[in-house]
């Protein structure tokens, strides 16, 4: 219950603190921290529009993608405190339940009947599909380091030591962060903030999404950058206890949301036909940690 808490509160605030940080490196006064929670608020307040020729799925797919956030989040622990649900397996739940409203999302935009919008669920599906197998890469390594299968137990037997462990968890931060970039379509691979139809990705899929379902999308991004940022988080307070990573747990979001607003502010979008390298070759940095697992625990021949 402790770490599904603090994951709302850190998401009250990620995507403010990115939008401030961008706004200070180009030398702008720009919004303030809570911004986003009033244009969600705004759009919470507003009817929605659909398009003639969507169905059913059009309609329901925000909500289901929000829900798929919201199930994703459960299952993230928060150092000694397990998440609400726990068991064997839960990071593949994890990514499954976030492909399922993935899918939704890609789905709902073909129900448009748009050509635009496919294109850029086309796009989404490719990143998505590329994106998985560096995720389950560094979660099997950890679940092979530690003997464990859950992300509790995983984290909790996770202790680092040795500068091999900690070069490990700085590859693995380096992996989950560009993933949370791949998941919410930010920059280098996308750009939330541009409306040239031959580079949109995810801002095309939504382009008919309205008033409240709009809200609805936009609070299932901000979550969902919180959760992997809750990850990270995992990833090195360990046992520590619950007085002490609290503060490290905001710490470390704000820490990640000054470092993406940075990325974005210093660092290009790619072009569209690099992305699938880049994400590919993020399958090969989760490879240099499974590497290192073999190093520490003795099977590396």
């Amino acid at each position: 219950m402790l770490s599904a808490l603090l994951i709302l509160i850190a998401a009250l605030f990620f995507t403010g603190i990115i939008n401030r940080t961008k706004s200070m490196a180009s030398g702008r006064k720009g919004p303030g921290v809570l911004q986003p929670l009033f244009d969600v608020w705004r759009l919470f307040r507003k009817g929605s529009v659909y398009p003639a020729t969507a169905g059913i799925l059009f309609r329901v797919a925000p909500t289901i993608c929000l829900a798929s956030i919201f199930m994703a989040l459960l299952v993230v622990p928060f150092g000694r405190e397990k998440g609400l649900l726990s068991f064997s397996g839960d990071f593949v739940f994890f990514a499954y339940v976030l492909a399922l409203g993935r899918f939704l999302s890609i789905v709902a935009a073909l129900d448009t009947g748009s050509s635009f919008e496919g294109m850029g669920a086309s796009r989404e599906a490719l990143y998505g599909m590329l994106a998985e197998p560096a995720f389950f890469v560094l979660m099997g390594s950890l679940a092979l380091l530690t003997g464990h299968t859950s992300f509790h137990e995983i984290f909790n037997a996770l202790h680092l030591g040795s500068w091999v462990s900690y070069a490990l968890a700085t590859l693995a931060t380096f992996v989950l962060v560009m993933i949370a970039m791949i998941e919410n379509s930010r920059m280098p691979v996308d750009d939330p903030k541009t409306h040239l139809e031959l580079t949109m990705v995810h801002e095309v899929m939504v382009l008919d999404h309205s008033g409240f379902d709009l809200g609805l999308i936009l609070t299932a991004g901000y979550l969902k950058f919180a959760i992997f940022g809750a990850l990270i988080v995992n990833l090195f307070i360990g046992m520590v206890p619950t007085g002490y990573a609290i503060p490290l747990f905001f710490l470390i979001q704000g820490g990640m949301a000054v470092a993406v607003g940075l990325i974005e502010s210093f660092m290009a979008r790619f072009r569209m036909s690099h992305n699938p390298q880049f994400i590919t070759v993020l399958t090969s940095v989760a490879l240099l940690v499974f590497f290192g697992v073999l190093l520490i625990s003795g099977r590396f021949l």
